[in-house]
């Protein structure tokens, strides 16, 4: 039998039952002769109380602080975890982001994976090759001079998929709360269908648009690596969603699913002088300031002026405020404006390529619902809008129907 990554969620380590369960389900992998790396993350809801303990000692606390303090919460799952094996009669042993040889940049509370450090990983290995489960904080490593960092949201499945891929492993498994990807939100749309497998783009385009179920960094990890990857839920045995290349029969479904991301705020910059080299210096600042931008809207000019809107996250807002103001009075522009309150709806299915018809019949169906468009973006296999966020689980509804997704 070959090697097997597993990843575990917050929700699936949240208490110590839960930690034991997780312990009894890698015992019984190994018992089926697999090799077996365990990535975990922090019990569910401790990343953010260390986020909020930290804010009342300081309203913006370092962000080396705070990589420091948030790391402490996979650290505990991983010793947990270690002891419940333990306890159990199943050699395992645990070792931090960096004692994985995961180096990273300098980015902190964000980091991106660099490389591993080859000593590390044959330390894993020596460990495996013994017969004990490596047990890997998710979400953290160091940079190249010894600085702890964390990778950001999602980071423990970026985690998982690198360990995967710096080990040479068989498959990798990340067990969350729910049994795979779904053609959308079923709390939002009870017949929504789960999806049996998806090429990574499907994936990658899914994540960015707002799916809860896996980050977009994560999967773009695997795609360039080419690590196969199920998502599949560690309450229960059933088959999940399998993320791998692209095959020929993928093409036939036109629409795969829809996605909501609430977590969304638009940024317009009024007045910019419509000259060479404003926009591209507007965008420079947003990001050298490590804010990501997603939708980008230019109106016509007029009198020699022009008005630019942009979306960002929600979370980001406060920074590409900071950002960008001191360039709005800088270049002479009249003003800038922020709004939230707003979601964006997004259809993907790599069948778009070669199938017409789906920005018609996604706007239809927005508009049979009474939902206004306020800005549109597209590429080969996703379109997406912004909506009024009051509206947008109802505008959900409307274009999850429209192109046939329930069960």
């Amino acid at each position: 039998m070959g090697l097997i990554v597993q990843k575990y969620g917050g929700t699936s380590v949240g208490d110590v039952a839960r930690i034991k369960n997780v312990a009894s389900r890698v015992a019984r992998w190994k018992g089926e002769g697999h090799s077996l790396a365990v990535v975990v993350s922090a019990r569910s809801g401790v990343t953010n109380e260390l986020i909020a303990r930290a804010k009342e000692v300081k309203a913006q606390p370092s962000d080396r602080e705070l990589d420091v303090l948030l790391a402490i919460g996979e650290q505990e799952t991983i010793a947990l975890l270690a002891m419940a094996l333990h306890d159990i009669g199943v050699p395992a042993v645990s070792f931090t982001g960096a004692q994985a040889g995961i180096i990273t940049d300098d980015v902190h509370t964000k980091a991106r994976i660099r490389q591993f450090r080859p000593g590390r990983v044959a330390e894993m290995r020596k460990c495996l090759g013994r017969g004990e489960v490596v047990i890997v904080a998710g979400f953290q490593g160091e940079t190249e001079d010894g600085r702890v960092t964390t990778l950001g949201r999602g980071g423990s499945d970026l985690s998982a998929i690198a360990i995967a891929h710096a080990l040479g492993a068989e498959s990798c498994q990340i067990y969350t709360d729910v049994d795979g990807v779904y053609t959308t939100d079923p709390r939002i749309v009870p017949g929504a269908r789960k999806i049996p497998e998806l090429s990574y783009e499907e994936m990658l385009e899914m994540a960015s648009a707002g799916s809860k179920v896996m980050q977009a960094r994560s999967v773009e990890f695997a795609n360039k690596y080419g690590v196969r990857f199920e998502v599949r839920s560690s309450m229960n045995e059933n088959p999940g969603t399998i993320v791998k290349e692209e095959d020929d029969g993928m093409e036939q479904v036109v629409v795969r699913g829809v996605s909501l991301d609430r977590n969304q705020a638009k940024v317009t910059v009024a007045g910019v002088p419509d000259r060479p080299g404003v926009a591209a210096r507007l965008f420079g600042v947003l990001a050298a300031a490590s804010v990501n931008v997603d939708m980008i809207v230019q109106n016509v000019s007029a009198s020699g002026v022009t008005d630019i809107s942009f979306t960002v996250s929600r979370d980001e807002l406060a920074k590409a405020r900071a950002a960008a103001e001191p360039l709005v009075r800088e270049v002479g522009a009249s003003g800038f404006s922020a709004r939230e309150g707003i979601a964006k709806i997004s259809v993907v299915g790599i069948g778009m390529r070669s199938h017409g018809g789906v920005a018609a019949g996604m706007f239809e169906a927005l508009a049979a619902a009474g939902l206004n468009i306020q800005m549109i973006s597209t590429s080969e296999i996703k379109i997406s809008v912004i909506v009024d966020e009051a509206n947008a689980e109802k505008g959900v509804r409307a274009v999850h129907d429209k192109f046939g997704l329930g069960g």
